[in-house]
């Protein structure tokens, strides 16, 4: 009896390194499929690009068709874990395919370049969500996605065709990120729990995400301030972001 606590513990471990590896494979592959597209159609000889321009066409098609199956086969299989997980990493690949692909056939260079950091991010935030406790989770998942915010924001308001709705984008996610803390806040005053749906652990404080959404927050507005000062916004996110994940990562170990 004595060894089945210290059982559980080791398959929650194995379980969660194996998820994070999952995450990390899975962005090392779609990096890979960015990189072939951006030597091959955004970088290659005309020949190529006009090839790569009906190759993207097909796959986003195609993985269209792996996103439906594997949908079918998780719906189907939900009785067996196993076979549902497989479903759903099945579907989630079909819908990277058939959205990266649609994405850089319609857009091009900027696609591969939004995409690029996105699925970089989205890797490190399965990663940290599989390794890390939620509080931690939150509170990089906020940065992160604020950082893919800000770079997109200050893009898009350095043109003067999408200016404006950069802007109103940036003060739609600034509302977001309030949300966040007003659900936050009455999450804690429940013990954790958002209705039946516990949101964080009993005893957190809500210090760390509340610090993160507000310097998320100040990020993002400096994208309705000046692209310049956007610039350097950006870097000192990308900074605060590496800095508490170094803090979380010792204070796992």
């Amino acid at each position: 009896m004595a060894n089945k606590p210290n059982s559980k513990k080791q398959a929650r471990e194995t379980a969660a390194m194996t998820g994070a590896m999952k995450f990390f494979l899975s962005g090392l592959v779609a990096e890979l499929y960015l990189m072939i597209i951006r030597r091959f159609y955004v970088n290659g000889s005309a020949v190529q690009m006009l090839a790569w321009f009906d190759y993207l066409y097909y796959f986003s098609i195609i993985g269209v068709v792996i996103l439906v199956a594997g949908g079918v086969l998780a719906i189907f299989k939900r009785g067996s874990k196993n076979l549902r997980e497989t479903g759903c990493w099945i579907a989630a690949g079909g819908a990277f395919l058939a959205l990266a692909s649609f994405l850089i056939w319609k857009l091009n260079a900027p696609a591969v370049t939004l995409l690029s950091v996105a699925v970089a991010v989205a890797m490190l935030l399965g990663i940290l969500w599989h390794l890390y406790d939620r509080e931690c989770a939150y509170a990089l998942t906020i940065l992160g996605v604020s950082l893919v915010a800000l770079w997109a924001c200050r893009r898009a308001v350095g043109s003067v065709y999408t200016a404006s709705l950069a802007k109103v984008a940036a003060i739609v996610y600034i509302a977001l990120l309030v949300l966040v803390v007003f659900l936050v806040r009455k999450a804690l005053s429940g013990d954790g729990k958002l209705g039946k749906y516990r949101l964080l652990p009993a005893k957190a404080n809500g210090k760390t995400i509340y610090a993160a959404c507000a310097v998320s927050a100040a990020a993002v507005a400096t994208a309705l301030i000046s692209v310049s000062v956007a610039y350097y916004a950006m870097w000192a996110l990308a900074l605060v972001v590496f800095a508490l994940a170094v803090y979380y990562t010792v204070k796992q170990l």
